[in-house]
């Protein structure tokens, strides 16, 4: 097996600790080297310090929605998301929201349900037209 293969929970765990760094002007590793082993270390130190709330927040709501299938809950809303790592690749989970006043979907846990996903970029050109009445003169 491939030592420098990430899985999808070290891929959103390194998007959690890349927005972290980003708050405090730190550097984070070089994606294209960094290990499994390293993630888990830095995540569990940030877990440690319990700094990682911010980033965990930022991270959780994706970049994109995948229109995926998702899980279903009772209590809450759920909707596939995605984002972007450094090399190119795309890593997806679930994003939990909603469940009213006393509902806590931040409090599900969501990085460990992470899988990897394929995305396929096109650039299309859109015709928009706004139309409004004319005015004709009397």
């Amino acid at each position: 097996m491939d030592e420098r293969r990430l899985t999808p929970e070290h891929k959103v765990k390194y998007l959690v600790l890349a927005e972290h760094a980003a708050f405090n002007d730190a550097d984070i590793f070089d994606y294209s080297t960094v290990s499994g082993d390293d993630i888990d270390e830095a995540y569990e130190q940030l877990l440690d310090s319990g700094e990682q709330w911010d980033a965990e927040s930022n991270v959780r709501g994706g970049e994109v929605e995948t229109n995926l299938r998702c899980p279903i809950s009772r209590n809450y809303e759920a909707k596939a998301v995605a984002a972007k790592l450094p090399d190119g690749s795309w890593v997806g989970w679930t994003y939990w929201y909603g469940g009213g006043k006393h509902g806590n979907p931040e409090e599900i846990e969501w990085i460990d349900g992470s899988y990897d996903v394929s995305c396929t970029e096109e650039e299309k050109v859109v015709t928009v037209r706004t139309f409004a009445v004319v005015e004709v003169a009397a």
